[in-house]
Formats: structure tokens, C-alpha cells, sequence
């Protein structure tokens, strides 16, 4: 008899143990399965309520021979002068040259608003920071200073700037919109900026003028006045960008 009930308390026992790991796994198998199939998260909202992503290609960054830019013809060709009438560059004045390459249009700007103004050359190859250095002592340019900007920001002082020249460069610029929010910062009121270019793909060293005009717009930009007197230099198109209020 004694035999008997603990063999049938020993099969309680087995079937207890048997019966708690599996209700231990169904819920372990349960838990599992919930944070496997539990929706992703929503992604962040952009901070400054737009996306400064472009979906377009991107023409490869020049850096070869700097003296490809210093063609006899093209202060003829391009009308620089009355370029830098229209962006009211004068005796004073503090511009900012971006994309400055070889220095060609900072040190004109830098004699058309003498000892009293000043020219920021930015770029983002060191090398071409130093050639232009090497060039303005050469050549006695006291107001000029050189910038190494990023890849989305010029590091321009806030309001520090009355206009900006992106000359034969948009198309090269990987975020366009990041960089055109950061040179918004740093216009003094009234200020103007210059968009030289050539329509094209993107990638293929041009960009259409309408792209441009609806990236500055996300930036905060109007357009205010476009020529076209620039093609004898290739440049389909000069476009005058004024901050929105």
C-alpha cells in the first residue's frame, strides 16, 4: 500500500514538472514572438521641419591643375564686373567667394572693395586654402582671409557677409540645402548671393537652374533677378538670391 502512494504522488509530482515547463515556454515562445513581430518606431522629425536631403546626383569635386581658371578671356567672358555690380559689391563691402578654387574671383573682389572691406575665400581642400594664401602675399592682398569650410558649412561668422559668389561650384556641393541655410546665418541684412552655373544633370558638372531655384527656396532664399549674359564662358545662367523676411 505504502508502495502505491508514492508511486502515485511521485507521477503527481512528474506531471507538475511537466506541466509548469511547458506553460514557462509557451510564454517564453509568447514573449519572443511579441518583440519580433512589435511595430518599428516612427523615424524623428527633422528639427527644422523640412528635409535638407537632395535626391539628385552630385558632380565629383575638382581637384586638379588650379591654373585651368586663369584663362586670359574669362573676366571678359563671364563679365565679372557687372557681376559684382549687380551683388552691389563696393569699396567697403565684405564678400564671401565660395568655392574659391585657384583665388581668381577673390582677389578681384578684393580690389573692388579695397582696404576697407574684405573677401572670404572658402573652400574645402586645404591645398587650394594655401595657394590662395601663398597668392595673396604674393600679390599684397591685405583683406583677404581664407576659410576651411565643410562639406555643408562655409563657417561663416553670422551676419558677417553683404554678398556671397558661388561661382562654376553648386554642382559640386553634396548638401546644398545645409549649405545655403548656413549662408543665410551669415548675410547682414540686405545681402545678396550669386549662383553661377550651367544646366546639366548634376553629375555632369551643371545643374538646372530650376533645381537651384528650389533648393535655395527650402533654404529660405527668393529669387530676385537671373541672367544669362555668362554663356561665352559656358555658364548658362546667374542667378541673384535675396534672404526671405
Amino acid at each position: 500500500m505504502k508502495k502505491f502512494v508514492l508511486a502515485l504522488a511521485f507521477g503527481k509530482l512528474l506531471l507538475l514538472t511537466v506541466f509548469t515547463a511547458f506553460v514557462f515556454s509557451s510564454c517564453q515562445t509568447a514573449s519572443l514572438s511579441s518583440i519580433e513581430t512589435a511595430p518599428t518606431p516612427p523615424p524623428r522629425a527633422n528639427v527644422n521641419g523640412s528635409d535638407d536631403a537632395i535626391n539628385r546626383p552630385v558632380s565629383e569635386a575638382y581637384t586638379g591643375d588650379l591654373s585651368i581658371f586663369e584663362d586670359e578671356n574669362r573676366a571678359k567672358n563671364l563679365q565679372i564686373d557687372r557681376v559684382m555690380d549687380i551683388l552691389q559689391i563696393k569699396e567697403g563691402k565684405s564678400v564671401a567667394d565660395l568655392g574659391a578654387g585657384s583665388g581668381w574671383f577673390t582677389t578681384r573682389a578684393a580690389k573692388r572693395v579695397g582696404e576697407k572691406g574684405k573677401v572670404f575665400a572658402v573652400e574645402i581642400n586645404q591645398e587650394y586654402i594655401n595657394h590662395i594664401n601663398d597668392r595673396a602675399k604674393r600679390e599684397n592682398f591685405t583683406n583677404i582671409q581664407t576659410v576651411l569650410g565643410t562639406e555643408d558649412d562655409p563657417k561663416l561668422a553670422a551676419s558677417s557677409v553683404d554678398a556671397v559668389l558661388i561661382l562654376k561650384t553648386y554642382h559640386e556641393i553634396g548638401q546644398p540645402v545645409k549649405v545655403l541655410r548656413n549662408i543665410r546665418k551669415s548675410l547682414k541684412k540686405d545681402a545678396l548671393v550669386g549662383i553661377i552655373d550651367k544646366n546639366g544633370k548634376g553629375d555632369d558638372h551643371g545643374i538646372d537652374k530650376e533645381k537651384v531655384v528650389e533648393e535655395a527656396k527650402r533654404a529660405g532664399f527668393v529669387l530676385k533677378e537671373e541672367f544669362d549674359f555668362t554663356k561665352p564662358d559656358g555658364m548658362d545662367y546667374f542667378l541673384v538670391f535675396r534672404a526671405t523676411k
